[in-house]
């Protein structure tokens, strides 16, 4: 089992670089940002962009891989979302994974003018995206015509670091989504749940695989649990949930910090390693 950590990009940037480079220093093996305009619950929340901090975040971690989990699909075009992963792929030393998912977040989407399609569409929306950034990834140029995404003689140069790609992770938790990481993700990620819950969608992933003549362990297997250190019980009953994910098949565990941990906290997840 792998344990990395995430903290919220909602703190001043010093925080945020302290918190990564204990993080790489303590020797977990991944760190992780994510991918917001506004504060999840108050959209007055300062919060700093989740992929030009990722592009920080690959400077200051030396050790552990990078990532933003996860990316909004309707926050940029893939094609110029293929670049900005490239970049921070290079930055990194090729350390980077790319996770990306449906989005949620209307207030931003209508606070930006950003169009914000009913949740089947947002998934299409994905599915159609990671043909296109594979594509960019690995294709000399790419043409596409699609149902949102169109592409003529594009180019991605350079190439990731990462061959083929780097590592694609998909956020998902309902079955339309469940099948796009079946056709498209190296891991899968479902966010903050319970153990029983967890399993059930895993067993949904083993179903989307089969129907997609995918062997199903060739998909690792994650959950972020969500922490809140200015509330000792609950980060308690989150560490003590380890174990039975475990149990159940999960590979990789974000401890996802809501508030920045101290030394002590950091150095206690730590030792779960």
């Amino acid at each position: 089992m792998q344990l990395s950590v995430k903290l919220a990009p909602t703190f001043d940037y010093p925080v945020l670089e302290r918190f990564w480079r204990t993080a790489d220093e303590l020797g977990f093996p991944a760190v992780w940002n994510y991918d917001h305009f506004y504060g999840l619950v108050d959209p007055t929340t300062p919060t700093h962009e989740g992929w030009t901090s990722l592009a920080a975040m690959a400077v200051v971690v030396r050790r552990a891989r990078v990532g933003c989990l996860v990316t909004g699909v309707t926050y940029r075009n893939p094609a110029v979302l293929a670049k900005m992963a490239v970049t921070v792929d290079h930055i990194s030393g090729g350390r980077m994974d790319f996770g990306i998912g449906a989005g949620w977040h209307e207030t931003e989407h209508r606070g930006y003018g950003i169009d914000f399609p009913p949740p089947g569409q947002r998934v299409a929306m994905v599915d159609e995206a990671l043909t296109v950034i594979r594509q960019m990834w690995t294709e000399e140029t790419v043409d596409f015509t699609g149902r949102f995404f169109t592409l003529r003689e594009a180019r991605c140069d350079p190439k990731p670091i990462q061959r083929p790609h780097p590592p694609i992770i998909v956020g998902a938790s309902q079955p339309k989504m469940l099948r796009v990481a079946a056709r498209h993700a190296d891991e899968w990620n479902m966010p903050n749940t319970d153990p029983q819950q967890w399993a059930a969608a895993s067993g949904g992933l083993d179903e989307a695989c089969e129907a997609e003549s995918r062997d199903p362990s060739s998909i690792r297997r994650g959950v972020q649990l969500f922490l809140h250190p200015e509330q000792p019980d609950q980060v308690d009953t989150q560490l003590e949930s380890i174990a039975e994910y475990t149990r159940l098949g999960c590979q990789h565990i974000v401890l996802s910090f809501y508030q920045p941990p101290d030394v002590t906290l950091l150095r206690r997840c730590a030792e779960l390693l």
